[in-house]
């Protein structure tokens, strides 16, 4: 067995206070069990743990330890300028010319921290493609279940855009979906020749074969309680697992990342199903769009909307100048490089 790291743990003169900063910093909060005057304080994060306690001593030198932070969606100079207005300070400055580098900053009680380029911004620099991960994800299913909530449609049997299922059970096989790729992340040697061995099975003939099922007294609330704990648990396997993992799909085996952009995929175009059978509308953000063709369909134009791309490449849209798609499959296999 091994051990895992609880919290972060930094020593400072108020614990309230300066967990306030850094729970601006990182887009959280204070625990609630906490309150000014503790000497203890904590800020949680989906990646980290920061308990700040507080101690009689001063600080005297520089950091021995000290934390790298990366802006997600701001550039690394809009980030260092958010930050000074919160209170931090610069401390040196690394940055260089062509958009490399880093600034040192220092938190209102002089905890040095380095503010890098974010993943965008390091993905341009490079030359390289953006990836896909768990976050991307969480958001593609969040955004699908918060748009789908707002329907007031009471009757989800009616078909799914172009597709011959109707809308519930077009819900029911992207929960399924996102199940059935979680598990091929999940066994301590995954499979590389089949599938995980659950029963799949239709519930009528000519309907989506399925291990996960919703309850009709549920409603459509619960319906899409399936589809978050499904999506759950996808960004949870992609979250955890080793990017040299492998594991089988019918489009080529392939690796954690495959997997969540599968999921992702498969959760915007049937939203796109759904909605449209439910009078909803449904556009999901650009940059998500991208990072996915770029890893599923390298072969995709890259002149036109991502979002039309998307679509015109898993067959729902026409694009102009190029046939309509009527066969298609996603490139599963990890890319070179």
């Amino acid at each position: 067995m091994t051990s895992l790291v609880q919290h972060i743990t930094i020593d400072c003169a108020d614990a309230y206070e300066l967990a306030l900063f850094w729970a601006e910093v990182l887009g959280s909060s204070v625990s609630d069990d906490d309150a000014p005057g503790d000497p203890e304080a904590l800020v949680e994060t989906g990646r980290a743990a920061l308990l700040f306690v507080t101690v009689p001593e001063p600080k005297r030198a520089k950091n021995r330890v000290h934390l790298d932070v990366r802006p997600e969606d701001r550039t690394r100079d809009e980030e260092v300028e958010r930050l000074l207005g919160l209170g931090a300070t610069l401390v040196a400055d690394h940055r260089k010319p062509n958009g490399r580098g880093w600034a040192t900053l220092a938190d209102p009680e002089g905890n040095e921290f380095c503010v890098e380029v974010g993943a965008a911004e390091r993905a341009a620099l490079t030359g390289t493609r953006l990836p896909v991960t768990a976050d991307d994800v969480t958001l593609a299913v969040r955004l699908a279940a918060d748009t789908l909530a707002a329907s007031p449609a009471a009757d989800w049997r009616v078909p799914a855009g172009s597709l011959t299922w109707d809308c519930w059970e077009t819900m029911e096989h992207l929960s399924d979906d996102l199940f059935a790729y979680a598990v091929q992340l999940g066994p301590r040697t995954p499979p590389t020749e089949a599938d995980v061995p659950y029963r799949w099975a239709p519930e009528r003939e000519g309907g989506p074969w399925n291990a996960v099922f919703a309850d009709p007294e549920a409603g459509p609330a619960g319906l899409l309680q399936t589809l978050e704990a499904s999506g759950a648990l996808l960004a949870a396997m992609v979250r955890t697992a080793s990017p040299a993992l492998r594991s089988f799909h019918s489009h080529g085996v392939s690796d954690p990342e495959g997997f969540a952009a599968m999921g992702v995929v498969e959760t915007l175009v049937h939203t796109h199903d759904v909605a449209a059978g439910l009078s909803l509308s449904w556009a999901p953000p650009t940059e998500l769009c991208d990072r996915v063709l770029a890893r599923l369909f390298p072969d995709a134009p890259d002149d036109a909307d991502r979002w039309t791309v998307l679509l015109w490449s898993t067959g729902r849209a026409d694009l102009p100048g190029r046939e309509r798609v009527t066969s298609w499959k996603w490139h599963g296999a990890p890319l070179a490089g």
